[in-house]
């Protein structure tokens, strides 16, 4: 999984640089914004590409399976 982060100063970026050592995060820094769109791009690509991978082995719950989870999902929170 990748996420793009765009700090607004250098005291943010020095923050969250500190917090992604600090938890020996993988990361890349002073990327150019092409190579992050390709970057993104390409793995938005793998994603489809295993999403699709599994829906066509039958690895998938149809419409109505997720509107009977939301349904049981609103009573568990409303506690009915």
């Amino acid at each position: 999984m990748s996420i793009l982060v765009n700090t607004h100063n250098e005291q943010e970026e020095k923050l969250l640089i500190a917090f992604l050592n600090n938890h020996r995060y993988d990361y890349k820094s002073d990327i150019a914004e092409e190579e992050a769109i390709m970057a993104f791009i390409d793995e938005y690509n793998i994603e489809i590409d295993k999403a699709e991978a599994e829906i066509e082995s039958g690895n998938y719950i149809d419409h109505d399976e997720v509107e009977k989870q939301f349904a049981n999902r609103r009573k568990n929170l409303n506690g009915d």
